[in-house]
């Protein structure tokens, strides 16, 4: 199978309309999957924010925990 990225709109009769032509050539039978923000979905923010509230994290505030300095490795210089 091959697949096409495209977006498009739900109308209020709950049928897609795409914002383009398909690339393609039919009639034929497609598969179709449908992506769509949930209301609810926590963004990135709130992921690491809940994070670092979480107790099941706070050994890396240990001193022992603390093992790397900026004297740690080699630098890295991009040449490009």
């Amino acid at each position: 199978m091959t697949a096409i990225e495209m977006t498009g709109t739900i109308d209020n009769r709950r049928q897609l309309q795409l914002d383009g032509s398909l690339p393609i050539s039919g009639p034929m039978r497609v598969r179709v999957i449908v992506l769509y923000p949930i209301d609810n979905e926590w963004d990135e923010a709130e992921w690491l924010r809940a994070a670092a509230r979480n107790p099941a994290f706070d050994f890396l505030s240990d001193q022992e925990e603390d093992i790397y300095s900026l004297d740690d490795g080699k630098s890295f210089y991009d040449k490009a």
